[in-house]
């Protein structure tokens, strides 16, 4: 069954088509929900556009459109209004129907992508030279968001956790470790820690020590077996601690996924080589540099990207390429769509990826690389997010903190619950807190990291979404009704109340699309917030256990069921978990 929103797009254009002629048959309705019930239940804007292609007023071209619309049917009333808007109610029959149509169905409308992507997307990606800290969370939630709508939207979904661990700073753990006799037994992550500190000291300080680092990153990439061995241990450590973190994130990065830094050593000398072959790349001051076309320094010089040091070695720009040829490339990953979720700091140096990538001819025609940037976690000062001490915040601390606040919380709303439930329950909602927090606001944007909002019941938050969600399933124990009784129950809208709910449970196909098309998650947290505040007025407005009869009593559970699902569903998109009792 068509949705309410293509039911009327397709009804539309073929008023257009009959008003003004076959030429105008793609013209965009533009289509939107009514911001008001007293626009009806959505508005057109078509004949803004369409007056200026075929002459006359606005209103006049609206009122042909409205003329020629089959809408006996599906519309209980159409009207021009303003300069030329075109406001539609539908009939409660097609909102009955769509809200059975969706209540069969376990995908809520969205539908399979045919054909689908090979999307390939790149994210959380630490540099494991310490502790996962606060500014790896950004990359690795909303990028495990993104993995989930996509791969749930019906694409290919291939991840890849291309972490650092190949470059400088372990030239310098190396050659710290090495240089001070510390060559013997296991590393720990506090060991790794307190190493890098220390290095970075004397990397800042220490000219020699500097210079010996960098020639420790040149005998690591050739294979040298006391530096490889050090490596090892030092790589061993942080990657058992990010598998930790990732836990107790619950996000869907496994080993499977890694393709760091070093996988690419084999192929690096013989990319140098096609670039400079093939003109792309030349040596400048004794490094083999590639100049994109377009970026300039300040001076206004080309630009360069390194491709290989004039030490002869590697860094991440050389990685980076090798990286996205591997993933576009039919003899590797085959991606269609290729996705870099990444600091928008790092805006100018993936265009510059992409564009020698390009020139070099290893991203066919119509592979779309993309990089999907973020702003970063701020304090309450406003000022990027630190630790009293002035260093960067441990991630596992931070959840841990949001699981220990969230436990005092749910404790305190709901004493009765059991003691394991509870401390299952308190982990939901602390690690969705932190989850939602950064995923609700536009990505691109800075937001401030604040334990009273995120962890607040009331507002565009995790838990107000997951009480909701909890306060259904109550609902269901409580009339003592499996949900599963209710999927077949004719639907009935005859309240305002009911009529916004459905309006807005439609939409949710329409949203899902657009996050894989946009790939902003935040679209979809508020749209979860408008569902939760629409089942909440409705919950208010319309009596579910004590309605006036057993038909309407069996419609609004129906509602209901419909709401916790999409609730839930949607959650889960964005990996937060919907607990059934708070």
């Amino acid at each position: 069954m068509l949705t309410p929103d293509a039911l009327l797009t397709s009804r539309l254009q073929a008023a257009i088509t009959s008003a003004f002629g076959a030429d105008f048959a793609d013209v965009d309705p533009v289509l939107r929900r009514s911001a008001s019930p007293a626009f009806g239940d959505y508005q057109a804007n078509a004949a803004m556009a369409l007056a200026k292609r075929v002459g006359g007023s606005p209103r006049d071209v609206a009122q042909k459109i409205v003329d020629g619309l089959d809408a006996g049917d599906v519309l209980s009333s159409v009207s021009v209004a303003g300069p030329g808007f075109i406001n539609l109610v539908l009939r409660p029959s097609v909102l009955a129907a769509a809200a059975s149509s969706l209540l069969a169905d376990e995908r809520l409308g969205v539908p399979v992508a045919d054909p689908p992507d090979r999307v390939v997307i790149d994210y959380s990606s630490p540099t494991l030279t310490k502790e996962m800290h606060i500014g790896h969370l950004r990359s690795t939630i909303i990028g495990d968001a993104l993995a989930r709508v996509l791969a749930f939207a019906g694409h290919d979904v291939i991840r890849q956790n291309h972490y650092g661990e190949w470059g400088t700073q372990f030239g310098m753990l190396i050659e710290h470790l090495s240089s001070s006799g510390g060559t013997g037994g296991s590393v720990s992550i506090a060991d790794l820690n307190e190493f890098y500190q220390e290095a970075n000291a004397r990397f800042g300080s220490d000219a020699e020590f500097k210079e010996r680092a960098r020639r420790r990153v040149v005998e690591l990439q050739a294979g040298e077996p006391e530096s490889v061995a050090l490596w090892q241990q030092f790589v061993g450590a942080a990657r058992a601690h990010a598998e930790e973190v990732y836990g107790l994130l619950g996000v869907t990065l496994t080993p499977a996924d890694d393709r760091p830094e070093s996988s690419f050593n084999d192929v690096l000398d013989g990319l140098a080589a096609e670039l400079e072959s093939a003109g792309v790349a030349r040596v400048d001051d004794g490094a083999l540099c590639a100049f994109p076309s377009g970026f300039k320094n300040r001076d206004g010089d080309p630009l360069a990207l390194i491709v290989r040091k004039s030490d002869g070695g590697y860094g991440y720009q050389a990685t980076d390429l090798a990286a996205l040829r591997y993933r576009a490339s039919p003899s590797g990953l085959a991606g269609t769509r290729i996705i870099y979720v990444v600091d928008a700091r790092q805006s100018q140096h993936l265009s510059m990826v992409f564009a020698v990538a390009r020139a070099a001819g290893w991203v066919p025609d119509g592979v779309r690389v993309e990089h999907v940037p973020f702003g970063m976690v701020m304090g309450p000062d406003g000022r990027p997010f630190k630790s009293r001490s002035g260093d960067n915040v441990k991630l596992q601390e931070v959840l841990a903190e949001a699981v220990e606040r969230a436990a005092a919380i749910v404790a305190s709303k709901n004493p009765e619950l059991d003691p394991a439930v509870r401390a299952e329950v308190a982990r939901m909602v602390g690690i969705g807190a932190v989850k939602y927090a950064d995923l609700s606001s536009d990505r691109i944007k800075d937001y401030v990291f604040d334990w009273s909002r995120m962890l607040a019941f009331e507002g565009n938050t995790a838990p107000y979404l997951q009480y909701a969600h909890a306060r259904i399933r109550s609902l269901f124990r409580r009339a003592e009704v499996s949900p599963s009784l209710v999927l077949e129950a004719p639907v009935v809208v005859a309240e305002d109340a009911e009529r916004a709910l459905v309006l807005q449970l439609v939409a949710f196909a329409d949203v899902v699309t657009s996050v894989v098309d946009t790939l902003q998650p935040h679209r979809l947290t508020t749209y979860l917030f408008e569902t939760a505040q629409a089942f909440t007025a409705f919950y208010e407005q319309c009596p579910v256990l004590r309605a006036p009869d057993e038909a309407t009593r069996s419609s609004r559970l129906a509602l209901s069921e419909l709401t916790a699902r999409t609730l839930a569903l949607g959650l889960g998109l964005l990996g937060i978990e919907a607990p059934d009792r708070m």
